[in-house]
């Protein structure tokens, strides 16, 4: 009984549990939803826009998600409801089988689970500025998560072919939902202390969409849509190019293994980089691993551009979150998060209709568009670092 109080008690280990989760489905679905689709006659094309389509909901949906989950009594409540929903819309998978009808249930599983990790991050890091614990440490569980699902699912549908896909993403669907039902409280008593109320915090999100604010958050957006890419495409193309189904999930669990250990060393190191350095860093990386993708290499050089996902992706989701963390306050903190991924959903819902365009005529040398975004990236955040230099922001 002491120990099964002491569990409870720990509300960094019940968000860790949780975070375990969050991501699987995810991994899951940039296995091989992709290949399912086009092997229900599903087009390149077509395939950017199952995947476009709930990314434009999402835009209208996050800031609203985000408001209400900062006026509740606490962001667990829309946390466990978005996580039930999510639960609950991958049965209409296992009766789908035109276009149009696989767009709408698609845009329902992922709207759904796509409205839980802009309030959980937020959430999760009040939770360790109140308690002192370690977001990091937290937030690779999620990345834990989805190396153990995407490497699963690859072996899964190894053995039984990828009428696999369906049953796997609704188990692991529902099994987070029913890991949000032990979530801990997140809200501190008290409003907490940040470099914003120096200011002091605005009240309103609009008041804090300066210029040099929005910039970062857009820089972050910009590859945040290659990695959406990847997501939708580069098991496909991997496919096409003739790499082996059986590298397919490990290559994709790779990237993610890179992120959790960057995660779990971040403390180590990551308090001496300022957020928006975080975030040119994850840019410049980004530059590289695409124009490195765009030559079709070999697949242990795959493997060499996946480990780069440890910046791309992680270090410059990990800049966002700081960077939002450190200038604003709790009363609009999921809603701030909510607008950085807004932000990451619309240059998404773009670039995954452009790039299924564009696979289509050019295939793997479409990488290159994303190169020309992680540039565009890097000269945002130049540009903030500018109108508002370090010495004043992290």
């Amino acid at each position: 009984m002491a120990s099964a109080s002491a569990w409870w008690g720990n509300a960094a280990l019940r968000a860790s549990l949780f975070h375990t989760t969050v991501f699987a489905p995810m991994a899951v679905s940039s296995v091989y939803l992709a290949i399912w689709l086009s092997e229900k006659g599903i087009q390149p094309d077509q395939i950017g826009i199952v995947g476009a389509a709930p990314v434009a909901g999402l835009l209208l949906l996050n800031l609203v998600v985000g408001r209400l989950a900062d006026r509740a009594k606490d962001w667990r409540t829309v946390i466990v409801a978005m996580a039930l929903l999510a639960g609950a819309f991958p049965v209409a998978l296992f009766f789908v089988s035109d276009f149009w009808s696989i767009v709408l249930v698609w845009a329902l599983c992922a709207m759904s689970s796509g409205l839980i990790p802009p309030v959980v991050d937020a959430a999760t890091m009040r939770l360790v500025q109140r308690t002192g614990g370690d977001f990091g440490s937290i937030r690779a569980w999620g990345t834990v998560g989805y190396v153990i699902s995407a490497s699963s699912v690859g072996l899964a549908v190894m053995a039984f072919g990828t009428a696999a896909f369906v049953p796997l993403f609704f188990a692991i669907s529902l099994l987070r939902a029913l890991m949000s039902l032990q979530l801990p409280r997140f809200r501190a008593p008290d409003p907490l202390p940040t470099l914003a109320a120096l200011n002091p915090a605005p009240a309103k999100l609009s008041a804090a969409l300066k210029p040099w604010f929005v910039l970062p958050l857009l820089g972050f957006a910009l590859i945040n849509a290659g990695h959406g890419v990847l997501g939708s495409f580069a098991a496909l193309l991997w496919h096409q190019h003739g790499v082996p189904d059986y590298f397919i999930g490990p290559l994709v669990a790779t990237s993610a293994l890179a992120e959790a250990v960057m995660m779990f060393l971040w403390q180590r190191f990551g308090k001496r980089v300022t957020a928006r350095n975080m975030i040119l860093a994850a840019c410049i990386a980004s530059l590289v691993r695409f124009s490195g993708m765009a030559m079709d290499p070999p697949v242990a050089v795959l493997f060499a551009l996946q480990t780069l996902h440890a910046i791309s992706y992680g270090v410059g989701y990990f800049g966002v979150v700081h960077f939002i963390a450190n200038w604003t306050g709790e009363d609009i903190a999921a809603e701030a998060q909510g607008f950085a991924t807004m932000l990451q959903q619309a240059t998404l819902v773009v670039t995954l209709a452009g790039f299924g365009w564009l696979v289509a005529h050019i295939g793997v040398v479409s990488y290159l568009s994303i190169s020309a975004l992680s540039v565009l990236g890097i000269g945002c955040v130049l540009l903030s670092l500018r109108l508002r230099p370090p010495r004043d922001a992290t």
